[in-house]
């Protein structure tokens, strides 16, 4: 089994709601009284309801009291401290409201959640057996794909040394039009700046010793051109970047305050210049505290720092005076199964999916309410049997968030509505899809490594066989 979501049922203090209470109530000691005051008869299956109760005494005065929430059957959904109630199965339930002895329930209909359900079909692919494929970023008629290891490919073994160039202004059609060699093992990342000037790639294992990041030139966009390589405290190895304006946020290798987040300032991108430094890890700790991944956006950094948790920073935000050459950290948390491997943060809601690449347990993708940066909190799972989660993709717009999940392939999730509780039993997933069968990472079949949502169509990175477009009908 794997380990569970945190949230629990714990009694808070009697709120007065103003309603009719329900019949089958049972008096506590010295008389205090529970009602179920306020909520819904019927809530549809995954949306979040909210209950309340009074407490009177033996008066019938108002009493603050603690208040213990729970449904009935168990199974039948989740209850917060607060109230709020979201279910899992559709049919009649109840829910109970317990103080001093003293209980009543309100019995409810959950009604089926009734999302559009779609399909995944192939639109095209980009083969690539040589090497294993890592991430990609697309940008206007152009993909770009790295390379991950040692793979032992038609030519002999071929290390993670290339990034691959794409045209896709037929997505049926990805051809290949050029590659960049670099020296390293892994090319782990890549990213476009979002003017689509300058790209950056990451190195890992390089022979010299001396990893970090090599900026490209995009001026002609299919075949780019190398500006410059930038090592200065990268030597590690950087698994992970993020290109914001005119500062490059990088994952350095390690679980050490040596490591850790570095700020590059890529104004000139022939003359960058690294501006600061933050390690959010235990430095008394060498093992498991490392940053694996970064997500910036409207001037906070998202750093996912494995075991150290969910780290938020203000990089140029304002909230607390950071900006890019001194940031300040504003939040943090630590999710349910620690393995803090990615974060996105939609910032109309408020909340971070959070994934969690634990290959034991197996993954699971977290959902943190971040509404106040200060005071991130869990409150919602997603979870996939039999492999684990890697990157995702939110279309904001349509509320639909894409996961690519390893061997189980690429899903497609309804996040629309307040997130509670365990969203894999809420009936959200609009459409899965193994586009090439079943798969084994570092074999053959499907082993999903990332999405893009990109006019329209979902490209996906796929670590066996390369590049793959997909298109979600309904």
């Amino acid at each position: 089994m794997g380990r569970r979501p945190i949230w629990g049922t714990a009694g808070v203090l009697g709120l007065a709601w103003l309603g009719a209470a329900c019949s089958d109530s049972t008096t506590g000691p010295g008389d205090l009284q529970v009602a179920v005051s306020a909520g819904p008869s019927q809530v549809r299956q995954g949306d979040v309801a909210t209950f309340g109760a009074e407490v009177r005494d033996a008066s019938g005065s108002l009493a603050t009291f603690a208040v213990d929430w729970s449904v009935e059957p168990a199974s039948a959904g989740f209850i917060e401290p607060d109230g709020s109630f979201v279910g899992y199965e559709p049919g009649s339930a109840r829910i109970v409201a317990e103080a001093g002895g003293s209980r009543d329930t309100r019995d409810i209909t959950i009604t089926p959640r009734g999302v559009s359900t779609g399909s995944f079909s192939v639109v095209g692919h980009g083969a690539v057996d040589e090497r294993y494929t890592s991430d990609l970023w697309v940008y206007g008629g152009v993909a770009y794909t790295g390379s991950w290891g040692v793979r032992q490919g038609p030519a002999g073994l071929q290390q993670g040394n290339r990034l691959y160039a794409w045209d896709i202004s037929n997505p049926g059609l990805p051809i290949l039009t050029d590659s960049v060699s670099v020296d390293a093992g892994t090319v782990n990342d890549i990213k476009i700046r979002d003017d689509g000037a300058i790209a950056v790639l990451t190195h890992e294992g390089s022979a010299d010793v001396q990893n970090g990041i090599t900026i490209l030139d995009l001026a002609d966009p299919l075949h780019p051109a190398v500006i410059t390589r930038v090592t200065d405290t990268m030597h590690p190895g950087v698994h992970n970047v993020w290109v914001d304006g005119a500062h490059v946020y990088a994952v350095v290798d390690g679980s050490s305050p040596a490591s850790g987040l570095r700020v590059i300032d890529v104004a000139d991108p022939a003359q960058p210049v690294v501006v600061s430094s933050f390690y959010g890890g235990d430095p008394q700790l060498t093992f498991g505290q490392f940053l694996h991944d970064v997500y910036v956006r409207d001037g906070l950094a998202f750093l996912s720092h494995w075991d150290a948790g969910l780290i938020i920073l203000d990089v140029g935000n304002g909230m607390a005076g950071g900006s890019p050459a001194g940031p300040v950290e504003v939040g943090r948390v630590q999710t349910s199964g620690g393995d803090t491997h990615n974060a996105w943060y939609w910032p109309a809601t408020g909340i971070v999916f959070v994934g969690e690449e634990d290959f034991n347990t197996p993954g699971i993708l977290h959902v943190v309410d971040a509404t106040e940066l200060t005071a991130p909190r869990e409150v919602a799972t997603f979870r996939v049997s039999g492999s684990t989660p890697h990157n995702v993709w939110l279309d904001e717009d349509a509320e639909i968030l894409y996961v690519a999940w390893y061997t189980r392939g690429i899903f497609a999730i309804d996040v629309s509505g307040r997130l509670l509780g365990e969203l894999d039993r809420q009936d959200r997933v609009v459409a899965s899809l193994t586009y090439d069968g079943a798969g084994a990472c570092q074999g053959g079949g499907t082993c999903t490594w990332a999405p893009q949502l990109h006019q329209g169509l979902v490209w996906v990175s796929d670590l066996n066989s390369g590049l793959w477009s997909l298109r979600l009908g309904f």
